[in-house]
């Protein structure tokens, strides 16, 4: 088994279905949106770990986990924005995706609940980049997969540190809550989408 193969295995154990063969010919067929959104969502994530790092002062372990995550997040964002420059790309905010949004209305109610939830939802976030970025390798030029190649191995620890806070936080089994959100995961990646953003569903032309 290969390094690649043996970071995906979790990965792909974890969400409950692969991305559909359309996104990868859209993802190709629109780089600049790709690279674009690829750079919010590295901004994103480092925000909602910030986020957590700073409302739950009274966990240690996870306030640790969140500033490690943050800091590789903003270095991820820092890297895909040196791509854009030369690639004559102009950054820019998109629209959101439906995607985050669509799992996050979903979050519990309570406090303690909400966290959790949060963790899980991050948990899938980051396995479903993995998983997108191992798909984009093989179709990209030599420079742009070298980078996503690299980001497999980060991109596959965060999913776990993401699990794992949220069993840590909740202090009990997660796992129906994780297979609930699994099945939402999978029906917004699988569903048709009107728009093309990293974390969208199969354009609504292919379906």
């Amino acid at each position: 088994m290969s390094t690649t193969e043996k970071l995906l295995a979790p990965v792909l154990d974890f969400l409950h279905g692969p991305t559909p063969d359309p996104w990868f010919a859209a993802a190709l067929a629109q780089q600049d949106i790709l690279l674009i959104d690829h750079a919010n969502c590295e901004r994103k994530a480092a925000s909602t770990a910030m986020n957590l790092m700073y409302r739950y002062t009274a966990k240690t372990e996870l306030m640790t986990k969140m500033s490690h995550l943050a800091r590789e997040e903003l270095l991820h964002f820092e890297q895909v924005v040196a791509i854009l420059h030369e690639r004559g790309i102009q950054y820019a905010r998109l629209g959101a995706s439906r995607y985050a949004a669509g799992l996050r209305q979903h979050i519990a109610g309570s406090d303690e609940e909400a966290l959790v939830d949060v963790l899980i939802i991050g948990a899938y976030i980051e396995a479903r980049s993995c998983e997108r970025f191992a798909g984009l390798v093989p179709l990209l030029d030599e420079k742009l997969a070298r980078f996503y190649r690299s980001l497999l191995k980060s991109e596959s620890r965060h999913f776990e540190d993401y699990l794992a806070l949220a069993s840590l936080c909740s202090g009990g089994d997660i796992r129906a809550r994780v297979a609930e959100f699994g099945a939402l995961e999978l029906e917004l990646v699988v569903s048709p989408d009107d728009q093309f953003r990293f974390h969208s569903g199969v354009p609504a032309t292919a379906s």
